[in-house]
C-alpha cells in the first residue's frame, strides 16, 4: 500500500440480552473494540474482544493498537502485522480492517481474495449457559429454530449430568455438544465421558486447564475432543495437537483471518476436524469468521444472537442456520 492510511478505533460495550455463565464466569456483556483503516476512499473495518483469560481486554487492545499506530499508517500488510503483534485482539481488529481494507479497494469479495468457495448458509450451534435446568430450559424456548446446541458445563459432574438430561430430553434429536471451559481435571474424565455418551453427546470441549493438557496424554475419549482454550495459534496448534482431535479457531486468539485460514490447512494437514468459534461479538466480528466457517465442520457462531443492540442479528439466522451475506464486510 503506498496511499497514506489512517487508524482509528472506537469501544463498543456490546450488553448481552441476558447474563451468561460459563465455568469460572458470569458474563453480562463483552466489550469490544472496533478498529478503522481509511485511505480516504474506504474504510475496512475490524472488531475484536480479545482473550479475557489472558489479560487482552479492550484497555489492553488499545495499547497494542497505539503501539502499531505508525507501522499501519505507514501502509503495513497483513504478514508484516504478524510480526508486529502477538496472537490477540488487536492484531485480530486491524488484520480484519486490513482484509475489508483491501476487499473495498480491489472490488473483490474477501471471500474470493481468501481463496474460499461463495459463502453458503451452515447450520450453526447455539449456546446454552451453565445454569440450572429450570433456567437453561427457558432459555432453550428463546432461541430461534436450531439444529444444534452446545451446553456450557460447570465442572461439577452431578450438576452438568443433571444439565445434560434435560437438554436432551427437551431436545432427543438435536445435535448436541458440550463445552466445559476448563472445568474438569484428570479423575473425572471417565465418569463425564461415560454420562456424554448415554446422553449423546458428539463433541466435548476443552474439558482440561490450560496449561495442564498433559492430563489427557494417556486418556482416550469415544467422543472427539475439542482444543479451545489449549490452542490459541499457531504454534501452540503444533505443540498440542496430538492431544485432540479437533481444533476450535477463533479470531480474536489467533489474531485475524488471515492467521485463522493457515490454522485450518495445518489442522487439516495433521488430521483434525477444524471449528469456527467466536467470543460473542456482533456481526461486524461474526462477518470474517463465517468466511472461515466455510471451511470447517463445526460451527459455532452464534455471538450476534445474544447481544443486546445488533440490529443485524436476527436476519443472519434462519432454520438452524447463519448466512452472513458478502456486503455486509468488504465488497459484495
Amino acid at each position: 500500500m503506498t496511499t497514506a492510511l489512517t487508524l482509528s478505533h472506537r469501544r463498543d460495550a456490546m450488553a448481552f440480552r441476558e447474563p451468561f455463565r460459563i465455568s469460572g464466569y458470569l458474563f453480562d456483556s463483552m466489550p469490544a473494540v472496533i478498529a478503522t483503516i481509511s485511505d480516504g476512499e474506504v474504510t475496512g473495518r475490524g472488531e475484536a474482544a480479545g482473550v479475557y483469560y489472558l489479560g487482552d481486554d479492550p484497555d489492553h487492545i488499545e495499547r497494542e493498537l497505539e503501539r502499531c499506530r505508525a507501522q499501519v499508517e505507514a501502509g503495513t500488510d497483513r504478514e508484516e502485522l504478524r510480526g508486529l503483534l502477538p496472537p490477540g485482539g488487536a492484531r485480530n481488529a486491524l488484520d480484519c480492517a486490513l482484509w475489508e481494507l483491501e476487499s473495498l479497494r480491489a472490488g473483490t469479495p474477501v471471500w474470493k481474495l481468501a481463496g474460499v468457495a461463495p459463502p453458503k448458509p451452515l447450520v450453526t450451534t447455539f449456546t446454552l449457559p451453565a445454569e440450572d435446568p429450570a433456567e437453561i430450559l427457558r432459555r432453550l424456548d428463546d432461541l430461534p429454530t436450531l439444529r444444534a446446541i452446545k451446553l456450557k458445563l460447570e465442572g461439577d459432574l452431578a450438576g452438568d449430568s443433571e444439565r445434560v438430561r434435560a437438554v436432551r430430553a427437551a431436545r432427543p434429536n438435536v445435535w448436541l455438544g458440550v463445552d466445559a471451559n476448563q472445568g474438569y481435571g484428570g479423575d473425572d474424565l471417565d465418569g463425564l465421558v461415560a454420562m456424554l455418551v448415554r446422553e449423546k453427546v458428539l463433541l466435548l470441549e476443552q474439558p482440561v486447564r490450560r496449561g495442564e493438557e498433559a492430563l489427557l496424554d494417556n486418556w482416550r475419549s469415544p467422543i472427539p475432543v475439542v482444543a479451545d482454550e489449549s490452542i490459541q495459534d499457531l504454534v501452540e496448534l503444533e505443540a498440542q495437537h496430538r492431544r485432540f482431535q479437533v481444533l476450535n479457531i477463533k479470531l480474536d486468539k489467533c489474531g485475524g483471518l488471515t492467521e485463522a485460514l493457515m490454522m485450518a490447512e495445518r489442522g487439516r494437514r495433521l488430521g483434525m476436524k477444524i471449528m469456527v468459534g467466536n467470543m460473542a461479538g456482533a456481526t461486524l466480528s461474526t462477518a470474517p469468521a463465517f468466511v472461515l466457517a466455510q471451511l470447517c465442520d463445526v460451527v459455532d457462531l452464534d455471538g450476534p444472537w445474544f447481544v443486546a443492540d445488533d440490529p443485524l442479528a436476527a436476519s443472519l439466522y434462519a432454520d438452524g442456520e447463519i448466512m452472513v451475506p458478502a456486503h455486509l464486510w468488504g465488497a459484495g
